[in-house]
């Protein structure tokens, strides 16, 4: 059986099909489970990406999670890949906001940050975390 990930970032999107579009066409991320209530509306969301799983859902739903949430906002989530470069490609020809194009940062890595249809802002890049190196190629 396959080991779940310990930590799930969630966000809540005022049109979360169209979120799921852009996740998977411009970021590479793969649906793993979409559900509906019975007018079409995304109640829940799991998009994988390498080990990783973020959840989404729509807001105005009325669930406990989205009046926790309330009108809160955007979120960022940082997400490993192996070429960034290739990632950001991806992502540009999406049409995808990028606010900073590939860098390579003072701590080794290499990065570039984006921005969702709905403001979250997404970090991308080859940075693995202290005690996390040597447990991935690369």
């Amino acid at each position: 059986m396959e080991r779940a990930p310990s930590i799930c970032p969630s966000l809540l999107y005022e049109d979360a099909k169209a979120a799921i579009r852009q996740l998977t066409g411009a970021f590479g991320f793969t649906e793993h489970a979409v559900y509906e209530d019975g007018d079409g509306l995304v109640v829940h969301a799991e998009l994988r990406h390498g080990d990783g799983l973020v959840m989404l859902g729509s807001k105005g739903t009325g669930g406990e999670y989205d009046k926790a949430l309330g009108a809160g906002g955007p979120a960022g989530v940082f997400v490993h890949v192996e070429d960034v470069d290739a990632h950001h490609r991806r992502a540009v020809e999406h049409g995808v906001e990028v606010l900073s194009p590939p860098t390579d940062q003072e701590y080794g890595a290499r990065e570039y940050l984006a921005r969702d249809l709905e403001g979250h802002v997404w970090s991308f890049g080859d940075y693995i975390p202290q005690g996390f190196r040597g447990s991935r190629e690369g």
